[in-house]
Parts: structure tokens; sequence; C-alpha cells
């Protein structure tokens, strides 16, 4: 928790609500029911004092704290509240116990403001100090001996602070949930890109590479091979830059969905043919994103795992959504057995569809190819 600090920010509405985990309409109906509370707790316990001191000679002290107290708060609603706005409404509620003890029961609100902003530590020496404030001013005016004055102030300031330190905690365990979370989403994130990116670029550099030393003998058809491959290479360092930067893939930098597909088809490793059906409409970036991502997944395992020779990749612009078809005409393979996978690539392929609230489909049987279709709806989650 953030301690205050003079001149420090304080917002106990805003805030404290933030820090238990509420969003800003809960935050907002909280800051109006307190305030509110306050404002008529305060006027309560005036119309009280005036009713049964008629002619005491404190009224005026009382009435000039009042309303140095309605101001000094009311204006923490216009401005920021810093520490010292604090402190100046606790002294002018402090001085109206001392002269009247019924303003006692106005302090609720400035309890719940100190436990939902304060550090935990500071909070609860706040609340004690408040309680046995209350606690005093209400045996001052109990006839007699009565228990209630000071058991009721004391159960009230414990309940009310253990309910709210729970909250806190709550929100505490909450965000550090959220944290670890995200941090396991990211990491999920970065591993797909590296399989779906740069696992391609480099396993596709390995065979050109291999090609050429097989084929040293015949210079030329080895420097082609060379060329290629230092081709590949430079992609796959400015999909890492990019990767690092957490940008769109390489080959959509200035290019259209359709030319990405093609330049991507064109470092497969194995013949690749490129079909466009419909005609294009504006994508959003990230669904450009996941269509060259899955795309390169798919092409891969093409090359690495199907030992097929040839693929069609089709990309097709539907009312409603646009569909990626890879099929390839290599081993196949049998289905998985429920709740199975098979690697890395077809997993992450399936949850990158998932996060745009499309689908990812897998026909296949070995020795007869295997079909890999991602549907992506044009208006996305």
């Amino acid at each position: 928790m953030r301690g205050l600090r003079a001149g420090s920010t304080l917002v106990p509405d805003e805030e404290g609500a933030s820090m238990d985990g509420m969003n800003d309409a809960d935050a907002r109906w909280l800051a109006a029911a307190m305030h509110s509370a306050f404002f008529l707790l305060v006027l309560g316990s005036a119309v009280r004092f005036l009713t049964r001191h008629d002619g005491n000679p404190l009224a005026p002290w009382v009435l000039g704290f009042t309303a140095a107290l309605v101001v000094a708060y009311g204006a923490g609603l216009f401005v920021d509240r810093h520490l010292a706005w604090l402190t100046v409404v606790l002294a002018l509620w402090v001085v109206l116990v001392v002269l009247a003890p019924s303003f006692a029961w106005s302090a609720i609100p400035l309890l719940v403001t100190g436990l939902r902003t304060l550090p935990t530590g500071q909070a609860l020496a706040l609340v004690a100090v408040i309680t046995a404030l209350v606690v005093v001013s209400q045996n001052r005016l109990a006839d007699g001996f009565d228990p209630n004055p000071t058991i009721v102030p004391i159960a009230i300031a414990v309940v009310t602070a253990a309910v709210i330190t729970y909250m806190r905690r709550q929100a505490e365990r909450l965000r550090e949930s959220e944290r670890r979370a995200g941090v396991l989403a990211e990491r999920g994130r970065v591993s797909r890109e590296l399989h779906d990116a740069l696992a391609q670029g480099l396993s596709s550099q390995a065979m050109l590479l291999q090609a050429a030393d097989q084929a040293w003998d015949r210079p030329e058809l080895a420097r082609e091979h060379l060329r290629a491959a230092e081709r590949v290479g430079a992609a796959n360092l400015s999909e890492a830059r990019r990767l690092v930067q957490d940008l769109a893939p390489a080959d959509l930098a200035g290019a259209t969905l359709e030319a990405a597909l093609r330049a991507v088809a064109g470092r497969a490793g194995v013949p690749v043919e490129v079909r466009i059906d419909g005609v294009e409409p504006p994508l959003p970036e990230r669904v450009q994103s996941t269509l060259v991502r899955i795309a390169q997944g798919a092409l891969a395992n093409a090359r690495e795992h199907a030992d097929a020779s040839s693929v069609v990749l089709t990309l097709t612009y539907l009312d409603d959504q646009v569909v990626l078809d890879v099929a390839d005409d290599g081993r196949g393979f049998a289905e998985p057995a429920p709740g199975g996978q098979r690697g890395h690539g077809l997993p992450a392929m399936r949850v990158r569809a998932q996060q745009l609230g499309g689908r990812l489909t897998v026909e296949s049987a070995p020795g007869q190819g295997t079909v890999i279709s991602a549907a992506i709806p044009l208006e996305t989650p």
C-alpha cells in the first residue's frame, strides 16, 4: 500500500475504491454515499445540539466550527485532497466532539476514509484514536452506568476495520493473481511468436544451407542457395527486431495482407500456391498479424512434419469472416486422443484464432495430407 506524505494527493473515494478492487461506477457510488452520510451526520449532530442545549454559551462556537468543518470537507470535493486536508478535517471534528459530544458519530465516514486510504498501520492507529474519542464523548452523554456507549463504538470500529482491511488484502491478492496471469499470457504470446516466426525462418535457412552443401560441386546452384539463405536470415533478423518491439510481422510493414502471405509462402521451403478469393476489406492490424502468423505456423508444419511436396494457401473473404486454408499433400496424421496435443504449433495457432473470436480446424488422415483452416470474424471481440 502506498503511504501518504505531506503534499501527496489524497483521493479517498477514487483511490480507495480502486484499492478495494472496485470499478469506476462502484467508486463513484461509494464516494457519493460517504459524502452524503458525512454531511447528514454533521447536520443531525448540529440540530441535536441546538435543540437540546438551547441558550448554551458554546452554541456560537459549535456553529462556527460546524460551518468550518463542512467547508473544509466540501473543499475536498472540488480540489485535490492532500494529507493536510485530512488533518484539518480531523482537527475540526475533534474540537467539535470536545464542545459537543453528539458530533462523535459524524466521524464514521472519516474512519472509513482513513481505513481505505492510509497504510494499514497508520489507518489502524487512526481508528484507535477516533474510537477512543467516540467512547469518551458517548460516556459523557450517558446517564449513569451504561456499557453500550463503550461497547458499541468499539464493536463498530472493529468490524469496520476488519472488513475494510480484508477487502484491501483481497484486492492485493487479486492484483497479484492478475499480474501472474499476465506474465503467463505474455510468455505464451512470446512462445507463439518465436515458434511461428523465427523458428520457421531458421528452419528454412538450415534447409537452404544443407542444400548448398550438397550442391557444393555445382557453384552456381550452391551460391543460389546461399543467397536465398542470406535473404531468409535478413528477414528473420527484421522479424526478431519487430518481435522485441511487439510490432506486426515484418512482412506486413508497408504491405497488404496478400503481399505478406505471398512473402511468407516464398520462404516456406516447399512450393506454395497462393489463392485469393474475394476483395480484401479493411482489416484490423491484429487480424492481419494473426492470419500471417497462422500461415507461418501451418507452412512450417507442412515442411517440417508433413514432408509435403506442395501446399495450397487460400485466403477467402466472406461477408462476415475471413478464412485462411492451408492444404498440403504430406503424410498426414491421425487425430490425437481427446485432450492430447501435437507439439506446439497447432495449439498456438488455435489460441491465436480464439483470441479474435475465431476458430481453427484441422482435417488430416495418415497418407492423405492435412488441411488447416482458420476462420476469423470481421467484427472481432
